[in-house]
């Protein structure tokens, strides 16, 4: 099947035209939803579910379905179109990902919320719920990624790992006492392996460097930095010597007023013991 797909007499909105195309591509086919899922692995009802409009699916789906109909990049085109800005977003942090493997230390400033890479499972799910931009299964899949995400810190060849946390994200807990008292605990845990150092941004130390973005610092082999910064509605990595200087010098600043790592295992154990015990928060 050729790529050259004429536009007209399609939907121009992107989202409706790449659902469109979908069912046109399946239709031409003469293939069920079943058979399309048992072709390519994935629960059928995800495909019903995209060409009706009510999800776009992730990246690696569309690819295989472009692969699947001979249409090698079109669909994807049209899916980067549907979901909009966000495509760069999810290209960029692919790239982010694969250097964060790579990398020989990481350090990384927290300022609203616990780091993907100290994670619990269940903070991790309540992360992807609050997003509102997943459905139940996708979020599984997504909540388990994060958590294997978590492998790059362990093992003899691990980075050295320095995170700093904004007191605001030990402040701000999980709805359950339970899942929260096992996120600290789990904080603890993470702090007392030899290649990594936790340490608190007390509210005391006043307003620093980088008080709203969180950033993290890449050390890579053949000896360049590179970084990834982040707010709540997108993400940027950034190469250039200039920008990732600036944010260097920044850290630096902010962890000259953070807790010493005892310290701040001292502090979280603080704010776990202030934390109800399951039991008695039931009573």
């Amino acid at each position: 099947m050729g790529t050259n797909r004429m536009v007209t007499g399609r939907s121009q909105e992107p989202r409706r035209r790449f659902a469109e195309e979908l069912r046109s591509l399946r239709d031409q086919r003469g293939d069920s939803l079943r058979k399309l899922g048992e072709a390519l692995g994935w629960d059928w009802s995800l495909f019903g579910k995209m060409e009706r409009g009510q999800t776009l699916g992730s990246a690696d789906v569309v690819e295989a379905l472009d692969q699947y109909y001979g249409t090698p990049g079109f669909l994807l085109a049209l899916w980067e179109l549907a979901v909009g800005d966000t495509s760069r977003f999810v290209e960029q942090y692919r790239r982010f990902m694969a250097l964060e493997a790579e990398a020989t230390s990481i350090q990384l400033y927290a300022p609203s919320v616990v780091p993907g890479l100290l994670q619990t499972r269940e903070y991790a799910r309540t992360m992807f719920e609050l997003a509102g931009v997943l459905e139940e299964e996708q979020i599984d899949q997504q909540v388990d990624a994060r958590i294997s995400r978590r492998d790059v810190l362990l093992g003899e060849a691990a980075p050295h790992f320095r995170a700093v946390l904004d007191e605001t994200v030990l402040r701000r807990p999980l709805l359950g006492a339970g899942a929260w008292r096992e996120q600290l605990k789990h904080l603890i845990a993470m702090a007392a392996q030899r290649n990594v150092a936790v340490q608190v941004l007390p509210f005391s130390a006043g307003l620093c460097e980088l008080n709203n973005t969180e950033t993290w610092l890449l050390r890579l082999p053949e000896g360049r930095t590179v970084a990834w910064v982040e707010t709540g509605y997108k993400g940027e990595l950034v190469q250039e010597c200039t920008g990732v200087e600036l944010l260097q010098r920044g850290y630096d600043r902010l962890r000259d007023h953070a807790l010493s790592p005892r310290e701040s295992t001292e502090f979280v154990q603080r704010v776990l013991e202030e934390v109800p015990c399951p039991s008695a928060e039931s009573t």
